[in-house]
């Protein structure tokens, strides 16, 4: 698990880091003035990237996840859940169908609320918050799922825990906006899932 963990974090790290100065640096060049204007320009742009960094990443951090979900799940499993029987996932089609859906809803969605958040924080950073609480939630939930059931059993199962799976993904989204903090949410957030997911009783 630590050597996971460490994994993650460099990779989620290194997305972050890449974030920020594209970020840094494509709005203070769309924002160039000189003079006073340039001087309010570059606060205000200094501020709109650090918002559209910490948004872009949770789609990075969904993306994360999935590079490292069976090697979290295994280890989840091994500490918590020693006696269940080996994972019979869906079909690799569906689980990466699933997956590009999924990642390009989040994609489109957070483009949509990125300028709400940097003109209209109060209003944007609600609205993003409760995308991303569904897009962490019912992402990662559906795919540790689909490592022991159809796509169709996964999401009628997210269906019946939906309350469940969106609380975590509320307090995961939260977690995204606090550096340090977002660079764990694709290790946490799995480990998370897994476990609404096996207290859940459904049968296997």
């Amino acid at each position: 698990m630590r050597r996971i963990l460490w994994q993650s974090l460099a990779l989620a790290a290194g997305c972050f880091v890449l974030l920020c100065v594209g970020s840094f640096t494509g709005i203070h060049h769309w924002l160039a003035a000189d003079g006073w204007l340039g001087w309010v320009a570059g606060a205000l742009g200094g501020l709109a990237a650090a918002v559209a960094s910490l948004w872009l990443f949770l789609p990075v951090a969904v993306v994360i996840a999935g590079f490292f979900l069976e090697q979290v799940c295994r280890a989840v499993e091994r500490r918590w859940y020693p006696a269940l029987p080996p994972p019979s996932p869906a079909n690799a089609a569906a689980q990466g169908w699933d997956g590009v859906v999924v990642g390009l809803r989040v994609l489109l969605l957070t483009l949509l609320t990125l300028p709400l958040a940097i003109f209209f924080p109060p209003v944007g950073l609600a609205i993003g918050w409760a995308v991303t609480a569904w897009a962490i939630g019912r992402g990662l939930f559906v795919a540790v799922a689909m490592r022991r059931m159809s796509r169709m059993q996964a999401t009628a199962l997210y269906r019946q825990q939906r309350p469940t799976v969106l609380f975590q993904g509320a307090l995961l989204a939260l977690a995204g906006y606090l550096p340090p903090l977002n660079l764990l949410v694709p290790l946490v957030g799995t480990a998370a899932m897994l476990h609404v997911l096996e207290r859940s009783a459904v049968p296997e």
